[in-house]
């Protein structure tokens, strides 16, 4: 019998691994467990004193730690925004690309390596405005990303203008005498337009939202995460005292998340109550599963020393 000991491994899950090392000689690496301390880096975020953004910031972290997650097959896309900073702040590969382009992004970056637990986070700017077209496309082709979208109600980082999901009469530098538009409803949005898994959170619920997007990240499919939260400069309307006026939770009303009326009836509540939760899940095939190319090895890694892309690069001189 070869002789064996444990070193341990910078990394995380739960078992052992061996490694044969020399002359029989084998190595246990034995895997740590994801620690919050693990993701978190020197850089901090410079975020307005009670913006919500914090409480998503450290749920996304806490759900992670909760899947035991592998920080080096994660992968966070943003956009621009305030929120959109959250790459940063996350000690796991991440990608802060265009405005409201975040999504392309990320749809790249799940075919190069469809192992990758890519999880993609947005403001209601960002991802129902100017990125409203690759939303409504990537939740169609069910692709398998986690969408988490920081819905403010507002423009955060441009000083307060209204958003797509700002009500009528939302006054605003851009709309002083009130919007006159009515706003996005990303949850009926999201269950029309083909997500597998559409919920919404409170940014301070934060074992509430916890939840939901550690099951967002598990789910095979698209799975949109619609998240209230405070803006606390630009908003003074949907404050913290208003959100918990104002909030109901699905799983304490007895809602099935599997019957897809139901979710829709739930989506289109409005006035007085809102409700936050898991509106709908669905199994059903994701567009990578379509992909046979995807089937086996990611492209990342496949070997491609015998790819000659001379004759394409010549047709371009």
């Amino acid at each position: 019998m070869p002789a064996e000991f444990k070193v341990p491994l910078n990394g995380n899950g739960n078992g052992l691994n061996g490694i044969e090392v020399s002359h029989g000689l084998k190595v246990l690496q034995e895997k740590k467990k994801l620690t919050m301390a693990d993701l978190t880096p020197k850089e901090l975020p410079t975020w307005c004193g009670g913006c919500g953004d914090f409480n998503i910031l450290f749920t996304i972290k806490n759900a992670l730690v909760e899947l035991d997650a592998d920080p080096a097959n994660t992968l966070l896309v943003s956009g621009i925004g305030c929120g959109s900073k959250t790459p940063h702040f996350v000690k796991t590969y991440g990608f802060e690309g265009l405005h409201g382009r975040s999504l392309p992004v990320a749809t790249g970056a799940k075919f190069a390596n469809h192992k990758l637990d890519v999880i993609v986070v947005t403001g209601d700017g960002d991802g129902y405005g100017i990125g409203g077209n690759h939303l409504i496309h990537s939740m169609r082709r069910n692709l398998d990303l986690t969408h988490i979208v920081q819905n403010n109600e507002v423009y955060g980082l441009t000083k307060g203008q209204y958003s797509p999901t700002s009500p009528p009469g939302f006054k605003s530098p851009s709309t002083p005498q009130g919007a006159i538009e009515e706003p996005v409803n990303p949850v009926a949005l999201g269950i029309t337009m083909g997500a597998t898994y559409v919920a919404r959170g409170y940014a301070y619920e934060v074992n509430h939202l916890k939840q939901l997007i550690a099951g967002g990240i598990k789910h095979k499919g698209y799975a949109l995460i619609d998240v209230f939260q405070p803006c606390s400069t630009y908003n003074k309307v949907n404050t913290i005292a208003w959100y918990k006026e104002h909030l109901y939770k699905l799983e304490e009303a007895g809602h099935d998340p599997k019957d897809k009326m139901q979710a829709m009836a739930r989506a289109m509540e409005g006035g007085d109550k809102l409700p936050i939760g898991l509106f709908y899940k669905e199994e059903k095939p994701t567009y990578e599963a379509g992909l046979p190319q995807l089937n086996g090895v990611p492209l990342s890694k496949m070997d491609i020393s015998n790819i000659d892309i001379t004759p394409m690069l010549e047709r371009f001189k």
